[in-house]
Protein backbone atom coordinates (compact mmCIF):
# COMPACT_ATOMS: atom_id res chain seq x y z
CA UNK A 1 0.00 0.00 0.00
CA UNK A 2 1.42 3.34 -0.99
CA UNK A 3 0.86 6.30 1.27
CA UNK A 4 -0.52 9.10 -1.02
CA UNK A 5 0.03 12.55 0.42
CA UNK A 6 -1.60 15.71 -0.88
CA UNK A 7 0.00 19.15 -0.56
CA UNK A 8 -1.54 21.31 2.14
CA UNK A 9 -0.74 24.51 0.32
CA UNK A 10 -3.72 24.70 -2.05
CA UNK A 11 -6.11 25.82 0.69
CA UNK A 12 -4.02 28.93 1.34
CA UNK A 13 -4.24 30.28 -2.23
CA UNK A 14 -6.72 33.16 -2.57
CA UNK A 15 -7.60 35.53 -5.38
CA UNK A 16 -6.77 39.21 -4.80
CA UNK A 17 -10.52 39.85 -4.65
CA UNK A 18 -10.50 37.64 -1.49
CA UNK A 19 -12.58 34.98 -3.27
CA UNK A 20 -11.27 31.45 -2.95
CA UNK A 21 -9.34 30.22 -5.94
CA UNK A 22 -10.53 27.03 -7.60
CA UNK A 23 -7.24 25.12 -7.51
CA UNK A 24 -6.99 21.78 -9.26
CA UNK A 25 -5.67 18.87 -7.16
CA UNK A 26 -1.97 18.03 -7.47
CA UNK A 27 -1.13 15.99 -10.54
CA UNK A 28 2.59 15.34 -10.16
CA UNK A 29 3.97 12.39 -8.25
CA UNK A 30 7.19 12.04 -6.29
CA UNK A 31 8.22 8.40 -5.88
CA UNK A 32 11.37 6.81 -4.56
CA UNK A 33 13.11 4.53 -2.12
CA UNK A 34 14.95 4.85 1.17
CA UNK A 35 18.29 3.22 0.37
CA UNK A 36 21.58 2.05 1.81
CA UNK A 37 24.33 1.17 -0.69
CA UNK A 38 21.75 1.44 -3.50
CA UNK A 39 19.49 -1.17 -1.88
CA UNK A 40 16.03 -0.38 -0.50
CA UNK A 41 15.79 -0.52 3.30
CA UNK A 42 12.95 -2.62 4.75
CA UNK A 43 10.90 -0.93 7.47
CA UNK A 44 7.61 -1.21 9.34
CA UNK A 45 4.78 -0.30 7.02
CA UNK A 46 2.63 2.75 7.65
CA UNK A 47 -0.24 0.41 6.78
CA UNK A 48 0.31 -1.47 10.06
CA UNK A 49 -0.03 1.53 12.35
CA UNK A 50 -1.82 4.84 12.85
CA UNK A 51 -0.96 8.32 11.65
CA UNK A 52 1.37 10.04 14.08
CA UNK A 53 3.08 6.93 15.44
CA UNK A 54 6.70 5.96 14.90
CA UNK A 55 6.29 4.45 11.43
CA UNK A 56 9.28 5.45 9.30
CA UNK A 57 8.53 8.86 7.88
CA UNK A 58 9.99 11.53 5.65
CA UNK A 59 8.94 15.17 5.58
CA UNK A 60 8.54 17.55 2.64
CA UNK A 61 8.59 21.31 3.20
CA UNK A 62 7.77 24.07 0.73
CA UNK A 63 7.88 27.81 1.15
CA UNK A 64 5.26 30.03 -0.41
CA UNK A 65 1.80 31.50 -0.05
CA UNK A 66 2.72 32.81 3.41
CA UNK A 67 3.10 29.29 4.83
CA UNK A 68 5.88 26.82 5.53
CA UNK A 69 4.02 23.55 6.04
CA UNK A 70 5.20 20.00 6.67
CA UNK A 71 3.90 17.32 4.31
CA UNK A 72 4.38 13.87 5.90
CA UNK A 73 5.46 11.04 3.58
CA UNK A 74 5.28 7.54 5.06
CA UNK A 75 7.60 4.80 3.86
CA UNK A 76 6.11 1.44 2.89
CA UNK A 77 7.57 -1.81 4.23
CA UNK A 78 9.65 -2.41 1.09
CA UNK A 79 11.36 0.97 1.52
CA UNK A 80 9.36 2.78 -1.18
CA UNK A 81 7.31 5.95 -0.87
CA UNK A 82 4.94 7.99 -3.02
CA UNK A 83 3.42 11.47 -2.73
CA UNK A 84 1.14 13.46 -5.03
CA UNK A 85 2.25 17.09 -5.12
CA UNK A 86 2.08 20.35 -7.01
CA UNK A 87 5.08 21.14 -9.17
CA UNK A 88 7.66 23.18 -7.31
CA UNK A 89 10.78 23.19 -5.15
CA UNK A 90 10.70 21.25 -1.87
CA UNK A 91 13.05 20.35 0.95
CA UNK A 92 12.97 16.68 2.00
CA UNK A 93 13.92 15.87 5.61
CA UNK A 94 14.50 12.47 7.23
CA UNK A 95 12.43 12.71 10.43
CA UNK A 96 14.47 12.35 13.61
CA UNK A 97 13.94 9.07 15.47
CA UNK A 98 11.57 7.69 12.82
CA UNK A 99 13.67 4.93 11.31
CA UNK A 100 16.24 2.19 12.02
CA UNK A 101 19.00 4.51 10.90
CA UNK A 102 21.27 7.27 12.15
CA UNK A 103 19.56 10.66 12.39
CA UNK A 104 20.59 12.95 9.55
CA UNK A 105 19.56 16.59 9.77
CA UNK A 106 20.71 17.48 6.24
CA UNK A 107 17.82 18.32 3.93
CA UNK A 108 17.59 17.22 0.29
CA UNK A 109 16.47 19.73 -2.34
CA UNK A 110 13.79 18.27 -4.61
CA UNK A 111 12.39 19.88 -7.75
CA UNK A 112 9.07 18.22 -8.56
CA UNK A 113 8.12 18.66 -12.22
CA UNK A 114 5.75 15.97 -13.39
CA UNK A 115 6.61 12.46 -12.26
CA UNK A 116 9.84 12.69 -10.25
CA UNK A 117 11.95 9.84 -8.84
CA UNK A 118 14.27 10.20 -5.85
CA UNK A 119 16.37 7.80 -3.75
CA UNK A 120 16.90 8.93 -0.15
CA UNK A 121 20.16 7.62 1.41
CA UNK A 122 20.25 6.52 5.05
CA UNK A 123 22.80 4.89 7.37
CA UNK A 124 21.22 1.88 9.15
CA UNK A 125 22.58 0.79 12.51
CA UNK A 126 22.67 -2.84 11.33
CA UNK A 127 22.19 -4.77 8.08
CA UNK A 128 21.48 -8.38 7.18
CA UNK A 129 23.65 -10.62 5.03
CA UNK A 130 22.96 -14.17 3.87
CA UNK A 131 19.43 -14.06 5.28
CA UNK A 132 17.38 -17.16 4.50
CA UNK A 133 13.91 -18.23 5.67
CA UNK A 134 12.44 -21.69 5.06
CA UNK A 135 9.20 -23.53 5.81
CA UNK A 136 9.09 -27.24 6.53
CA UNK A 137 5.73 -28.73 7.46
CA UNK A 138 4.59 -26.69 10.47
CA UNK A 139 7.95 -25.11 11.30
CA UNK A 140 9.65 -21.96 10.09
CA UNK A 141 13.45 -21.80 10.21
CA UNK A 142 15.80 -18.95 9.39
CA UNK A 143 19.49 -18.13 9.33
CA UNK A 144 21.24 -14.79 8.94
CA UNK A 145 24.32 -12.79 9.73
CA UNK A 146 23.92 -9.28 11.14
CA UNK A 147 26.54 -6.61 10.45
CA UNK A 148 27.04 -3.46 12.50
CA UNK A 149 27.31 -0.32 10.37
CA UNK A 150 26.95 2.47 12.95
CA UNK A 151 27.71 3.25 16.59
CA UNK A 152 24.79 1.74 18.52
CA UNK A 153 24.79 -1.75 20.01
CA UNK A 154 22.31 -4.44 19.07
CA UNK A 155 19.18 -5.07 21.11
CA UNK A 156 17.61 -8.09 19.39
CA UNK A 157 17.04 -9.97 16.15
CA UNK A 158 13.59 -11.45 15.53
CA UNK A 159 11.90 -13.83 13.10
CA UNK A 160 8.29 -12.68 12.61
CA UNK A 161 5.49 -14.65 10.93
CA UNK A 162 1.96 -13.62 10.02
CA UNK A 163 -1.04 -14.69 7.96
CA UNK A 164 -0.98 -11.35 6.10
CA UNK A 165 1.58 -9.77 3.80
CA UNK A 166 2.18 -6.96 6.30
CA UNK A 167 4.67 -8.40 8.78
CA UNK A 168 6.47 -6.44 11.48
CA UNK A 169 6.77 -5.95 15.23
CA UNK A 170 3.18 -4.71 15.51
CA UNK A 171 1.63 -7.12 13.01
CA UNK A 172 2.61 -10.74 13.62
CA UNK A 173 1.13 -13.92 15.08
CA UNK A 174 4.35 -15.52 16.28
CA UNK A 175 7.99 -14.58 16.76
CA UNK A 176 11.32 -16.09 17.71
CA UNK A 177 14.02 -13.75 18.97
CA UNK A 178 17.68 -13.63 19.86
CA UNK A 179 18.93 -11.11 22.42
CA UNK A 180 21.60 -10.52 25.06
CA UNK A 181 24.26 -13.27 24.94
CA UNK A 182 22.81 -14.72 21.73
CA UNK A 183 23.75 -11.58 19.80
CA UNK A 184 26.98 -10.71 21.61
CA UNK A 185 29.17 -12.11 18.81
CA UNK A 186 27.90 -10.90 15.44
CA UNK A 187 30.57 -12.83 13.56
CA UNK A 188 28.50 -15.98 14.12
CA UNK A 189 25.39 -16.71 12.03
CA UNK A 190 22.08 -16.67 13.91
CA UNK A 191 19.58 -19.51 13.56
CA UNK A 192 15.85 -19.51 14.36
CA UNK A 193 13.17 -22.18 14.63
CA UNK A 194 9.52 -21.32 15.14
CA UNK A 195 6.43 -23.52 15.26
CA UNK A 196 3.64 -22.14 13.08
CA UNK A 197 0.58 -21.46 15.26
CA UNK A 198 -2.53 -23.51 14.62
CA UNK A 199 -4.35 -20.25 13.88
CA UNK A 200 -2.33 -19.95 10.64
CA UNK A 201 -3.52 -22.31 7.94
CA UNK A 202 -2.26 -22.24 4.38
CA UNK A 203 -0.22 -19.18 3.41
CA UNK A 204 2.43 -17.86 5.82
CA UNK A 205 4.38 -14.63 5.51
CA UNK A 206 7.72 -14.11 7.26
CA UNK A 207 10.60 -11.67 7.61
CA UNK A 208 13.54 -10.99 9.92
CA UNK A 209 14.01 -7.78 11.88
CA UNK A 210 16.95 -6.28 13.78
CA UNK A 211 16.73 -3.48 16.34
CA UNK A 212 19.49 -1.30 17.77
CA UNK A 213 19.41 -0.24 21.40
CA UNK A 214 17.61 3.10 21.63
CA UNK A 215 16.28 2.98 18.07
CA UNK A 216 12.56 3.45 17.60
CA UNK A 217 12.24 1.00 14.71
CA UNK A 218 13.48 -2.35 13.38
CA UNK A 219 15.22 -2.82 10.06
CA UNK A 220 13.68 -5.76 8.16
CA UNK A 221 14.42 -8.22 5.40
CA UNK A 222 11.94 -8.38 2.50
CA UNK A 223 8.66 -10.16 3.25
CA UNK A 224 8.58 -13.77 2.01
CA UNK A 225 5.47 -15.78 1.19
CA UNK A 226 5.16 -19.52 1.89
CA UNK A 227 2.30 -21.81 0.90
Amino acid sequence: MKAIVYSLLAGAMLLTSCAKDNVEPPKSRLTGRVVYQDQAVGVRSFGSTNLGSNASMLELWQRGFGLFNKIPVFVDQDGTFSAELFDGDYKLVRSRGNGPWVDNTDSISVNVNGNTVLDVPVQPYFTFTNASIQKSNNTMTATCTVSKTATRDIERVVLFISRTAIVDVTNNLARSEKADADVADLSKPLTFSLAIPASIRGTVYARLGVKAIGAGEYLYTPVQKFE
